[in-house]
C-alpha cells in the first residue's frame, strides 16, 4: 500500500478517513494509474474480477457477521441478498466480458465506400461509488464489478450508518487492491459532496440512496460536468387484482416485505387491492406472516432490525396513520418493529406521502384500474411495481401506463436477481441503469470509429467540383 494514503483515525462523525491533501493525492494517483493504460486489457480486467471474488470468499465470514451486527441479517439473508448476488454478477461478467469488449460492427453508407464503421467501448476513467446502509455490501460492490469490467479505477464510499459492514469492506479492499486502483474512504456521508465531489473531477459518479441526496450529488457533479448514475427510490406499489391467486400473492408480498425488515428500495411500499378481495387477502397475509415468522417476529432469526433509533422513531410515527390489523408492536431499545398492516389509511397521511422503507404495509382498495392508476400518480415514478393478476391484459395496463423502473408480475423483488435485466429508475426514482451488460455500458463510452483504407479514393468530395457531382450526391443520399 502507498503510505501517503494511510487512513487517519478521527471520529467517524467528524471527518472523512482521508484529509483534503490525501484525497487530492489519491484522485491524482488513480488518474495517473488509469492513464498508464494498465486497466485496458481483457486479461487485467478478468484477473481483477477474479481477485475480487476470491477476496469476498476469504472475508465471507467477517462480512456475514458485520451484516448481522448492523441489520440483524441471518446468514441465509446475508448470502441471498448481499454476497450471493455479487458472486452471480461477477460470474456473469466473467462469462461475457470478452464478448462485451469486442468492437461492434455498424453498417456504412455507400457514399463512404470503402470505409468500415464500428463502435468501441473504452473505459471512462476514475469513478466514485457512494452506497446506502440498507444493503451496504451488495449495493456498493455491485457497481464496482462493472467498473472493473469496464477498465476503470474506483473510489468507494460505504455508508457510515452500517458501521460494521463499512469497516469490513474497508478491510477487504485495503488487503486486496492498491489504492491507486481501488480505494475506500469512510466517514460521514454529508462531507462527500463538499470534500470530494465539488473539489475533484470524476469521470463517473454512481450514487445509490434517497432522491433528496441524489439532487445534491447531481448539482455538485454538474460543476465538473461529471456524469452520474442515480439509483434512488420512491413509493413502489403492489397491485392485487380481483382475479389474483391470493394465497400465492400473499406469500410473495410477505416474502418481499419481510426482507431486510422492509428496508429495501424496491419493496412494496403500499398495496392497492381490488375491493372485492380485500378481506380474503388480509386473511391470507396474516396467515402467511404467522407462517414465515413462526408466530413471533421478535424471536425469529429470519427477521431483521431497523438500522438505528432515528429511523425507528420515524417509522413508529406512521403507526397512527391507519387502523392496525396486524402487528404494531415495537421496541426502541432493540430497534424492533413488528411487521404491521394498516387499513383505512387516508391519502394525505404521512405514510402515504413518504417512502416508508420499513415493515409497515398500508392497504388501499380500488374498484377500477383507472382508479388505481390515479392513486399511483399521486407519487409518480416509483422505482418498482408489482402486479398480481391472472390477466395479461391487466398486467400490461399497469406496465404500459405507469412510469416505473422495473418490477414483476406475480412476484416481488426478484427482477433484481437477473443479471440480464437492467436495473434503474425513471424520473425521481433515478437515472441510468446497471447489472450485467447494462453495467458494463454504464462504465464505458460508446466511441464511434470510421476506418478508411487508402487503396482507393473518390474525387466526389474535393474541389473544384464538376457539375455532375451533385447528381451523384443526390442519388447517394435520397
Amino acid at each position: 500500500m502507498i503510505s501517503t494514503f494511510a487512513p487517519q483515525t478521527p471520529a467517524a462523525s467528524e471527518a472523512l478517513s482521508l484529509n483534503s491533501q490525501q484525497l487530492e493525492e489519491l484522485v491524482l494517483a488513480q488518474r495517473h494509474f488509469f492513464k498508464s493504460g494498465a486497466t485496458l486489457s481483457y486479461e487485467f480486467r478478468k484477473g481483477q474480477l477474479g481477485v475480487l471474488k476470491r477476496a469476498l470468499e476469504r472475508h465471507e465470514k467477517n462480512l456475514v457477521e458485520a451484516l448481522h451486527a448492523d441489520l440483524h441479517k441471518d446468514a441465509f439473508e446475508a448470502y441471498g441478498t448481499e454476497l450471493g448476488p455479487l458472486y452471480a454478477e461477477i460470474n456473469h461478467t466473467l462469462k461475457h466480458l470478452r464478448n462485451w469488449m469486442q468492437p461492434e460492427r455498424k453498417p456504412t453508407p455507400l457514399m463512404f465506400f470503402p470505409s468500415t464503421s464500428y463502435v468501441v467501448r473504452p473505459p471512462l476513467g476514475v469513478t466514485l461509488h457512494i452506497s446506502p446502509w440498507n444493503y451496504p455490501l451488495q449495493l456498493l460492490l455491485s457497481s464496482l464489478v462493472p467498473a472493473i469490467a469496464g477498465g476503470n479505477t474506483a473510489i468507494l464510499k460505504p455508508s457510515e450508518l452500517a458501521l460494521a459492514t463499512s469497516q469490513a469492506i474497508r478491510l477487504l479492499i485495503e488487503e486486496t487492491f492498491e489504492p491507486e486502483y481501488i480505494a475506500v474512504i469512510t466517514g460521514p456521508g454529508h462531507l462527500v459532496t463538499s470534500q470530494l465531489i465539488e473539489p475533484f473531477h470524476f469521470d463517473h459518479i454512481f450514487y445509490t440512496g434517497s432522491p433528496a441526496v441524489g439532487k445534491i450529488i447531481m448539482q455538485a457533479a454538474a460543476r465538473h460536468l461529471s456524469p452520474v448514475t442515480l439509483e434512488l427510490g420512491g413509493k413502489s406499489p403492489g397491485i392485487v387484482a380481483a382475479d389474483a391467486n391470493l394465497a400465492f400473492a400473499a406469500r410473495k408480498i410477505v416474502f418481499a416485505k419481510l426482507m431486510n425488515a422492509g428496508q429495501t428500495c424496491v419493496a412494496n411500499d403500499y398495496l392497492l387491492v381490488h375491493e372485492s378481495v380485500k378481506d380474503k387477502l388480509l386473511e391470507k397475509l396474516k396467515a402467511e406472516l404467522n407462517k414465515q415468522l413462526e408466530g413471533d417476529a421478535r424471536s425469529s432469526t429470519a427477521y431483521g432490525r431497523i438500522i438505528n433509533q432515528r429511523q425507528h422513531k420515524r417509522l413508529c410515527s406512521y403507526l397512527g396513520d391507519g387502523n392496525i390489523v396486524y402487528g404494531g408492536n415495537t421496541s426502541e431499545a432493540d430497534k424492533f418493529i413488528e411487521p404491521t398492516i394498516l387499513t383505512d389509511v387516508h391519502e394525505d397521511a404521512a405514510v402515504m406521502q413518504d417512502e416508508i422503507f420499513g415493515p409497515i404495509l398500508p392497504i388501499i382498495t380500488y374498484s377500477t384500474n383507472e382508479e388505481a392508476l390515479a392513486i399511483i400518480d399521486r407519487n409518480p415514478y416509483p422505482l418498482a411495481l408489482y402486479v398480481y393478476t391472472a390477466s395479461r391484459q391487466t398486467a400490461n395496463f399497469f406496465i404500459n401506463r405507469v412510469r416505473f423502473g422495473g418490477g414483476c408480475v406475480n412476484n416481488g423483488l426478484v427482477h433484481l436477481g437477473n443479471p440480464n435485466l437492467p436495473f434503474g429508475g425513471v424520473g425521481t426514482s433515478g437515472m441510468g441503469a446497471y447489472h450485467g451488460k447494462d453495467g458494463f455500458d454504464t462504465f464505458t463510452h460508446r466511441k464511434s470509429i470510421m476506418h478508411t483504407p487508402t487503396w482507393i479514393d473518390t474525387p466526389l468530395w474535393y474541389a473544384p467540383r464538376k457539375s455532375w457531382y451533385l447528381n451523384i450526391l443526390k442519388r447517394l443520399l435520397r
